[in-house]
């Protein structure tokens, strides 16, 4: 009961800091049976959240860092929700005894349930996934040898279009199951070691299809660049159909990397995305073209939809100004590295709503009578929440009201980078036509860019 009314809660408060939550492949969770998830770690507890509230399966017992039990209020919840304690090497030593862990897997799996994991180990940023460790191949091979097979490892992929920033947008990918069948046992027999090495081989392969991976940081940022180009104007991507363009331009480019007129064009789309940044512009300010005056007309529209909505949500404006205020002031000085911004957001957002709404309905039901704090307690939730949401359009305002200025202080400028963007895009797509793979079915035909 506990389980299930938490992640409905969760489930609140990730759709609304991300503005959209795509799960791709969940027929791939088996709705029944022993099952490990396995997937890639790129946002520290945000996570875990997002894979308790999609994964499909209730409840889901996730293995984490130890030291996340050394927080007394953190230590209780994650053991009400059945999480698992384990010890890293790298800071307990090679010594680290997890024997415990196994034999709570080894019970969670027994009884056909489902266990979450993150082989990589830790929470990174990096452009691809980390050294993959073989406690996961070793858990679900021993499991399946206690109960004679019956055990399935699911990969499953986090991509994040913004992984830290406020309505963002996010891909949860789950790939077909790798389950582990007679034959994966009879080999296990006869070599456990190599057997645990080659099943954490094909984990990391098949990790590899769910996740979006490039050699560098330099390289993705390229890569992101051409796709922006690339795409006809008027498509708007999905999380999905943004990871998997981004993947397959990923693929090829490592592939033909060292043609000159790859480097070439490399070379001339980071010279434009410099030039972008000197002028603090973005590049669908320039493939979405807009006139001063239209552009002066939308914004003079929004503003008074603002004004006319701002009586509605003030009260809970008053709330949520100094709550995003105290959750943007606690990230940036209190996260480590950018993997744990967004956990650090959340939890002080939600800490802080929850004990201001406390505070306030008490407040109301002392000085109006108590019949009064019951109303309070629904109706300041539901005002922070539109309060949010009209704050985001209000950050929007103000993004496009800057953007505007320059549009039209650097009027010179921006039409050289018109042109200059043009001749880029024509690039790109002669590129893509000409190196793309004929039996690859693609995203985009001649039709889409009219």
């Amino acid at each position: 009961m506990f389980y299930r009314t938490f992640v409905r809660f969760l489930t609140l408060v990730a759709h609304t800091f991300y503005e959209r939550i795509e799960v791709v492949g969940l027929e791939n969770v088996p709705a029944r049976g022993a099952v490990i998830l396995a997937g890639n770690h790129p946002n520290a507890l945000i996570d875990g959240l997002l894979l308790m509230c999609h994964a499909g399966r209730t409840p889901v017992h996730f293995l984490g860092n130890a030291k996340l039990w050394r927080i007394p209020l953190l230590a209780r919840l994650l053991d009400a929700l059945g999480a698992v304690p384990v010890l890293r090497r790298e800071e307990h030593g090679p010594d680290a005894d997890n024997r415990n862990a196994f034999e709570r897997v080894d019970e969670v799996l027994a009884r056909g349930g489902c266990v979450a994991i993150f082989p990589e180990g830790i929470s990174h940023t990096d452009s691809q996934l980390s050294t993959l460790k073989t406690g996961t191949a070793r858990m679900a091979l021993r499991a399946a040898e206690r109960r004679g097979a019956g055990v399935a490892i699911v990969p499953f992929g986090l991509t994040y279009l913004d992984r830290h920033r406020f309505r963002s947008q996010v891909l949860l990918h789950f790939g077909a199951p790798m389950p582990i069948d007679e034959r994966g046992l009879a080999a296990y027999g006869n070599d456990e070691a190599e057997t645990v090495r080659e099943l954490t081989a094909e984990l990391r392969g098949r990790l590899s299809r769910v996740t979006l991976n490039a050699p560098d940081r330099a390289t993705l940022r390229f890569v992101h660049a051409a796709r922006r180009l690339y795409k006809p104007v008027a498509a708007k991507l999905t999380p999905a159909t943004w990871v998997e363009l981004s993947r397959r331009l990923v693929d090829r480019y490592t592939r033909i990397a060292g043609e000159p007129d790859i480097q070439r064009l490399r070379a001339g789309i980071e010279a434009y995305q410099s030039r972008l940044e000197l002028l603090g512009l973005k590049d669908h300010q320039l493939g979405h073209p807009v006139g001063v005056r239209m552009a002066t007309t939308r914004i003079v529209w929004r503003m008074a939809l603002v004004l006319l909505l701002l009586p509605l949500v003030l009260p809970g404006a008053i709330v949520a100004l100094p709550v995003a205020w105290l959750a943007a002031s606690v990230s940036s000085r209190f996260s480590d590295d950018v993997d744990d911004i967004a956990t650090l957001k959340v939890a002080t957002a939600v800490l802080a709503l929850l004990a201001i709404c406390a505070l306030l309905t008490v407040a109301a039901g002392t000085a109006f009578g108590w019949l009064w704090a019951v109303p309070a307690l629904v109706l300041l939730p539901l005002s922070f929440l539109a309060a949010l949401f009209m704050l985001a359009k209000q950050a929007q305002l103000l993004v496009s009201i800057r953007g505007v200025l320059r549009l039209a202080w650097l009027r010179g400028d921006i039409e050289a980078l018109v042109d200059e963007r043009k001749k880029l895009v024509i690039a790109v797509r002669t590129t893509v036509d000409r190196y793309s793979d004929p039996d690859i079915r693609r995203i985009f035909d001649a039709s889409d860019f009219g």
